[in-house]
């Protein structure tokens, strides 16, 4: 009797316990920014916004990890919002202090869904996140402060302005759980 209290106990709290490490690894998000040739137009999708055999469909490639974000509010974090203007099909991701919702009306964007939960300030093992814009393409890219920013002046991108922080690593993410 007294063995099987043990073992139910045991088996109990490594259940809890195991709960809680996927929990906090749920907490996080990856971020990826995909691109399309056809348009010319970069895209920043949340892993699970989409399903990739969905964008792949749309023509979407060049999957590439940006950084990792949060799924949940919490103190210290803003909403990032994706938008479509259907006029010049640009998908931008905006937080939700840069623009007011009638500001991307008449701008043309419409669409408007919740992507993630950015970092307001800076901390351990975080990234600055900027937005560039081209005017050719009428594109709007997020790109991570250690991306290939060179690349994207190349390609005529300017006009650059900080969003938000990201968290830089997938590796130890679980650790920064506590920012």
């Amino acid at each position: 009797m007294k063995r099987t209290a043990i073992l139910i106990t045991t088996v109990l709290a490594s259940v809890l316990y195991a709960n809680k490490s996927i929990a906090q690894d749920d907490e996080l998000v990856r971020v990826f920014r995909w691109f399309n040739p056809e348009d010319h137009e970069y895209v920043t999708v949340a892993d699970g916004e989409f399903q990739e055999g969905q964008m792949r469909n749309w023509k979407w490639n060049d999957k590439t990890p940006i950084f990792m974000a949060y799924r949940t509010p919490g103190p210290g974090r803003l909403a990032v919002y994706g938008w479509f203007n259907p006029v010049t099909k640009d998908h931008a991701s905006i937080a939700e202090d840069e623009y007011t919702d009638d500001q991307m009306i008449k701008m043309g964007y419409t669409q408007k869904h919740l992507q993630f939960y950015a970092l307001t300030r800076r901390g351990p093992n975080t990234v600055a996140v900027y937005r560039w814009r081209v005017a050719k393409y009428k594109d709007w890219v997020t790109v991570p402060e250690q991306g290939d920013t060179d690349a994207y002046i190349r390609k005529g991108y300017q006009h650059k302005t900080f969003q938000y922080f990201g968290i830089a690593r997938a590796s130890d993410a679980s650790i920064y759980n506590q920012l």
